[in-house]
């Protein structure tokens, strides 16, 4: 996304533009693809939140969104919770109605573990003293050791952060003003954006004499690969975590969802949490809830009224020649990323952005923001 705002950009106050692609496709990990009516988000789902206005109406150029709101669910061993963690969850794991009796259980938990008044040193400590120990016992330390590959107490603090805790019934996901995703898929928004740019797909700007070649045919280059690649893996690589996808259709006719009741869909949301450790796979997508109330929705009820597709999403240690889907922001990492960063800061024609490129893990809203503040000192 970071490469095709920035082209667009570009492009828009008259500079020619050359958009290469190292996948056979546009779009990079927001790709969405028909298959049989029904948008299927080829790498994990991705709804499009923001509290910029600016960025707002930048994707609106290009795409109408549909208001998604992402709602999703937790299972751990056959339980369902709200996600994220507000009233509706804390009803769910301990029968309360009442903002205080949550907190009052929570703050028991809290001081029974001891944590509360010092500074985190990890991710355990950072979540138990958010929500105490029931809730991360069940809904944060399994996940989110599948999803980082390590122990919670070798994890940065920092990650938890990004969890929203409520003390009101409120189950969506984001606080941002804006939110939904494009009826017509990411596909369709990017390929929009790249109208009247030259785009060459299936390049690798890094292997062989591409470097080279291509490098020769621009004044300025953009780059949002990784960066320590870019470099040759000179002080060595940073770490990843890379994702694999399992995607199957499912009749519906012969499935129940979760109350046993045959049904529209395979899942009561869109998205719904494996917070188990004994179960391989972190989540499953059912791609059908994402076109809900859109007249993609009206379509695939019409002919696709007894099949879904869905998605299990299986994180595992990224290794040179794996994709990489996002950084392992941890204190090692960042030291062996400002030693790249300081390459990078040498460079007079190359801009490093977007997620890998600035080693980031940075939402589509961030990463679009990004690129028009750098784009805009080009020009």
């Amino acid at each position: 996304m970071y490469g095709a705002a920035s082209a667009r950009l570009l492009a828009d106050r008259g500079r020619k533009v050359l958009v290469l692609e190292k996948r056979d496709h546009i779009a990079g990990n927001a790709y969405t693809e028909d298959i049989d009516g029904i948008c299927v988000h080829r790498y994990g789902p991705h709804v499009f939140h923001t509290d910029s206005e600016s960025v707002w109406n930048f994707v609106n150029r290009f795409a109408r969104f549909n208001g998604f709101v992402n709602q999703p669910l937790a299972n751990y061993k056959g339980e369902l919770y709200s996600l994220p963690f507000n009233m509706n969850t804390f009803r769910e794991m301990w029968g309360v109605d009442e903002p205080g009796q949550a907190e009052k259980i929570i703050q028991e938990q809290i001081h029974a573990a001891g944590y509360g008044n010092t500074e985190p040193a990890n991710l355990e400590e950072q979540a138990i003293s958010q929500v105490g120990t029931d809730i991360y016992e069940k809904l944060i330390r399994g996940y989110t050791e599948k999803q980082w590959g390590r122990p919670c107490r070798e994890l940065p603090a920092s990650i938890i952060r990004r969890i929203p805790v409520r003390y009101e019934f409120n189950n969506n996901y984001y606080d941002d003003r804006y939110q939904g995703i494009p009826v017509n898929g990411y596909t369709a928004m990017v390929a929009a954006m790249l109208e009247g740019i030259d785009v060459v797909t299936g390049v690798d700007y890094l292997e062989g004499d591409n470097r080279e070649y291509w490098g020769r045919q621009a004044d300025r280059i953009i780059f949002s690969g990784q960066i320590d690649a870019y470099y040759d893996y000179r002080y060595g690589p940073l770490e990843y975590r890379s994702l694999k996808f399992e995607s199957e259709t499912v009749d519906l006719g012969s499935h129940a969802d979760e109350t046993g009741t045959p049904g529209k869909y395979y899942q009561k949301r869109a998205v719904i949490n494996y917070t188990d450790i004994r179960v391989p796979w972190t989540r499953i997508i059912e791609h059908r809830h994402f076109a809900e109330d859109t007249e993609m929705s009206a379509k695939e009820d019409r002919s696709l009224s007894c099949r879904t597709i869905i998605t299990r999403e299986f994180p595992f240690t990224w290794k040179q020649g794996d994709e990489a889907f996002y950084p392992v922001n941890d204190e090692k990492n960042q030291r062996l990323y400002e030693q790249y960063l300081r390459l990078a800061d040498e460079e007079k024609r190359v801009i490093f952005g977007g997620r890998l490129g600035n080693y980031k893990y940075y939402d589509m809203d961030d990463v679009i923001l990004a690129a028009m503040e750098d784009t805009a000192k080009l020009l």
